[in-house]
């Protein structure tokens, strides 16, 4: 079997919509862990992991043994939202793991199985509950393709082709060091950032209206993997708090293990109205909830369905990977991990001129590509440059290496790779992309590419 035959296929029979096989042109046959292979046998290390929804990796024995238990035992795998044994250990395991005054005062909805459908019910909750018809949301925020959850994502590109989306989002500036909104950067751009959002929504004179929700991501994904800071999650907070306005925190990437604790927005020590979970919650499968504080269950029945909110193979996966990734020793792990790759990154970064900046949290990291003879900007940060880092995912990927692309025109590397990712497999990731990101920049260096007339 030749990759070539399928992808011909694929090209022939799918939408144009279609995006990952344009960059990874491969059938993929086998997986195992944080390794996948193709149809002639080639082995591939993932780092991309089902855009980070695979957790503990491809085919984890747990994971598959709970599943097949499940459907040798005759139990019901589809129930719309009528309750199971399975669905409620599923429920009881994930309100347990609830911070603060959530533990006890929450409520779940389950939606149809994706991210962006929780996203549009979290709004339409809202919207419900406070009788207010607006929301705030962040530049640079990713919160799905849907139509409403489109309204709330910063992406341009995406948004465009689309008329009439959701009206009455607001954005906001979120904190980006790097390149700042206010042009300042550092402590002065979070300051900045904290002071801007408790004045606009406290001044009778900002022109917006008080909305019936502020979303946001503790870390942002496809906007380039940027982590709110601690001061500024902790005075959105604050500030909604006050004014009566639900926080719905999207933890729909972040969340579940990837940045070191099992919410992302845990490193504020702060306490949303509403969590947003999806990608990883369903240990593998299609799921995605919607956590909220009682206050606001006002909806009525079938006020938001989806014919398959009620996937038990899901939610027994989901309590087996919930389980175990918020097992400290399971987080501290991850935070060792992630401290040690991104400090190899750092320390590539100081070799090479194309690299501009590295964060993240756990493993969930960014690596900033930028255009070395371009100009700086106010703050010294060179631009964004998405078409090396598209070489570069080439170059990863002609070397066995899978990893997606974000941010700003495309141009951060992300690191989604599975929370069991070994030591070993660190290692290998690090001296390929290593190895990919000189080669490039020996060839910016040389003029053979990105070259500025």
């Amino acid at each position: 079997m030749q990759n070539s035959s399928f992808i011909q296929r694929q090209e022939l029979t799918e939408s144009n919509a279609r995006s990952y096989p344009r960059k990874f042109p491969v059938a993929l046959n086998k997986a195992h862990g944080s390794w996948v292979e193709d149809v002639e046998g080639n082995r591939y290390l993932d780092f991309l992991c089902g855009a980070g929804t695979l957790a503990l990796g491809h085919n984890d024995q747990e994971i598959n043994n709970a599943m097949i238990e499940l459907i040798t035992s005759g139990s019901p795998l589809h129930t719309l939202d009528l309750t199971t044994p399975t669905k409620d250990e599923f429920v009881q395991t994930l309100q347990s793991l609830l911070p603060g005054e959530l533990k006890n005062n929450a409520k779940i909805q389950f939606c149809s199985p994706s991210g962006t459908d929780a996203v549009d019910a979290a709004i339409k909750l809202c919207k419900t509950a406070t009788g207010r018809g607006t929301v705030i949301a962040f530049s640079g925020g990713y919160h799905g393709m849907g139509h409403g959850a489109l309204s709330l994502t910063g992406n341009l590109g995406a948004k465009a082709p689309v008329q009439n989306l959701m009206g009455g989002v607001q954005f906001l500036p979120y904190p980006y060091s790097y390149r700042c909104p206010f042009g300042l950067g550092g402590e002065a751009g979070v300051k900045a950032a904290c002071t801007y959002f408790e004045r606009v929504l406290k001044d009778p004179e900002s022109g917006i209206t008080k909305p019936a929700a502020v979303i946001l991501e503790a870390i942002q994904g496809e906007g380039g993997v940027i982590p709110a800071p601690v001061e500024f999650l902790q005075t959105v907070r604050r500030v909604t708090k006050e004014l009566g306005i639900p926080l719905i925190c999207d933890e729909i990437q972040c969340g579940i293990g990837r940045s070191g604790k099992f919410f992302a927005f845990e490193y504020a020590d702060i306490v949303p109205d509403v969590i947003l979970c999806s990608k990883a919650i369903g240990g593998s499968q299609p799921l995605a909830v919607v956590v909220y504080n009682k206050e606001l269950d006002k909806w009525q029945p079938g006020a938001h369905a989806g014919t398959f909110r009620g996937n038990q193979l899901a939610m027994k996966a989901g309590t087996v990977l919930i389980k175990r990734v918020s097992q400290e020793s399971f987080l501290e792990d991850v935070r060792r991990k992630g401290d040690y790759l991104r400090s190899r990154m750092e320390q590539l970064k100081n070799e090479v001129s194309i690299i501009g900046d590295i964060r993240g949290k756990g493993l969930m990291m960014g690596v900033e590509i930028v255009n070395p003879n371009g100009q700086k900007d106010a703050l010294g940060s060179l631009p964004a440059d998405g078409q090396l880092c598209a070489a570069l995912q080439h170059e990863c990927f002609e070397n066995k290496l899978i990893m997606e692309k974000g941010g700003r025109g495309g141009s951060v590397m992300r690191c989604l790779c599975a929370l069991t990712v070994t030591d070993e497999e660190i290692e290998t990731m690090i001296s390929i992309f290593s190895d990919a990101v000189r080669k490039i920049d020996a060839q910016v260096s040389s003029g053979q590419i990105g070259k500025i007339a």
